[in-house]
């Protein structure tokens, strides 16, 4: 389905990732989107106190809106917002930045479990004006009883360093996740049923958004 509105617009919508994550890049990929890569600059430190899912949601609109706002648009564009923070004890755990947090991060929650909670914001700009809509998609991930042997040397690659939560599911730190409740690409940073769900509700059917052969 494209609404009224949106027909017309399927063979020339241009679809837009504010992100740098080569995670949700590949999960878009992988579902047959060829989103182009405009990482947004936000800092996300300046963003006060708010519950995990709430914190997710506010950083998915702000990198959202940066990017908006830098384009030069060329026709309708679709603007895609993310963020993804863990939440453990009711505490917000986003990227550890460094070896020294993520090794206490990885032997605080192994063993346990933590809810993903990953926002999504997307942006329909064209016609003169924007229309957009914000949800936010929550997975329970399992984490494994992991020795410190095993912890240190997954610091050592740097993979934890730089993702929310210090673990990947699509990564190195696959083997280290027991299970999920939920959807698994939520965890991966993107929720690609959330995301087909609020492209419905700006009139765009999923389908048309699929690269052409």
């Amino acid at each position: 389905m494209v609404s009224a509105e949106g027909a017309g617009m399927a063979d020339r919508l241009r679809l837009v990732l504010a992100s740098a994550s080569s995670g949700r890049l590949a999960a878009l990929r992988a579902a047959g989107l060829d989103p182009e890569v405009v990482p947004s600059g936000v800092d996300e430190s300046q963003v006060g106190r708010r519950t995990p899912a709430e914190l997710a949601r506010t950083l998915a609109m702000l990198k959202c809106h940066a990017v908006a706002g830098r384009l030069a648009l060329e026709g309708p564009t679709i603007v895609l917002g993310c963020d993804s923070v863990l939440e453990i004890d009711a505490a917000v755990h986003g990227k550890p930045g460094d070896a020294a947090a993520a090794r206490r991060r990885w032997l605080s929650m192994r063993g346990r479990a933590g809810v993903l909670h990953s926002g999504l914001c997307v942006q329909l700009l064209g016609a003169g004006r924007t229309r957009e809509e914000v949800g936010v998609g929550s997975t329970t991930v399992h984490f494994a009883n992991v020795s410190d042997d095993e912890i240190d040397a997954y610091v050592a690659t740097g993979e934890p360093l730089g993702v929310a939560g210090a673990f990947t599911l699509d990564g190195l730190g696959g083997p280290f996740v027991e299970g999920i409740e939920g959807d698994p690409s939520n965890v991966v940073g993107i929720s690609l049923p959330l995301l087909r769900r609020l492209l419905i509700e700006l009139g765009i059917a999923w389908p048309s958004l699929w690269r052409r052969a």
